[in-house]
């Protein structure tokens, strides 16, 4: 499994801003945008931009905390 699929990421409408928020709590705190199918394309680039960042600096990545309820129940 690559290290961009083991963390759970969605977007989601926001009423108050209008926009659309995309999200990866384990390692971002959100990036938005008005086209949910492009917008989840952006968050899986960024993601994988920040995992290479702690690649490049030998951090280990954090453990995935975020769970989707499927795995939950």
């Amino acid at each position: 499994m690559k290290d961009l699929d083991r963390y759970h990421k969605w977007v989601e409408w926001n009423e108050d801003d209008q926009v659309y928020i995309g999200k990866c709590p384990d390692l971002i705190t959100g990036i938005h945008g008005e086209n949910p199918v492009l917008l989840y394309g952006e968050l899986c680039e960024v993601i994988q931009d920040v995992i290479d960042h702690f690649n490049a600096e030998g951090r280990s990545l954090p453990e995935p905390r975020v769970r989707p309820m499927s795995e939950v129940a």
